[in-house]
């Protein structure tokens, strides 16, 4: 196995010392993830930006939640599911949906369970969706903007999601007790 350095502000690429300054300035620490990624400044740079993008989007923070975290599980991803279900609580989403996500049990509404359910398919079907799959998550009350914010949130997912698997990312000490193993790891 490869060991990925975790960089701080001061031994980091020089690109990548004010980002990690920004990590810092937001959340406390500088999160793992973005030590990791700061080995790449560009990868570190587009993460924060398609992060805030994202989570300015038209989506609430229940929606931004099913998204990231529906990903989040299918992918497997062992850092960014207790990380998202700590951002989630900092939110004050409702614990059910946290679970239900986390649990891959039913969340507590249609529109969500449609946000869902289009998510994994963008994810399964790597974007190829019939015309059918479009038109449900349309007729669940989303938009045309929704369908390519889903879009803009699995690819913040993607950037994070695989490196957490390449390089082992350890979880943050803050997020450790909401660690999560795959439901057919955990059985």
């Amino acid at each position: 196995m490869t060991d990925f350095t975790l960089y701080d502000e001061t031994n980091a690429p020089e690109d990548s010392r004010p980002l990690l300054a920004k990590s810092k300035a937001a959340y406390g620490m500088v999160p793992g993830l973005h030590a990791v990624m700061a080995e790449a400044p560009g990868l570190l740079e587009a993460y924060q930006r398609v992060h805030e993008l994202f989570a300015n989007s038209s989506f609430d923070k229940d929606e931004l939640t099913v998204v990231w975290q529906t990903v989040n599980v299918e992918n497997a991803c062992h850092y960014c599911v207790p990380a998202h279900t700590g951002i989630a609580k900092s939110m004050n989403v409702d614990d059910a949906i946290t679970d239900a996500l986390r649990n891959e049990t039913a969340l507590p509404t249609p529109r969500l369970e449609a946000l869902r359910d289009f998510t994994l398919k963008l994810v399964r079907q790597q974007g190829n969706l019939s015309d059918a799959d479009v038109q449900a998550f349309l007729d669940a009350g989303f938009t045309q903007r929704n369908i390519l914010e889903v879009i803009l949130g699995y690819s913040q997912k993607i950037m994070s999601n695989y490196t957490n698997h390449i390089a082992h990312t350890p979880v943050d000490a803050p997020f450790r007790k909401f660690a999560w193993e795959p439901a057919d790891k955990a059985a």
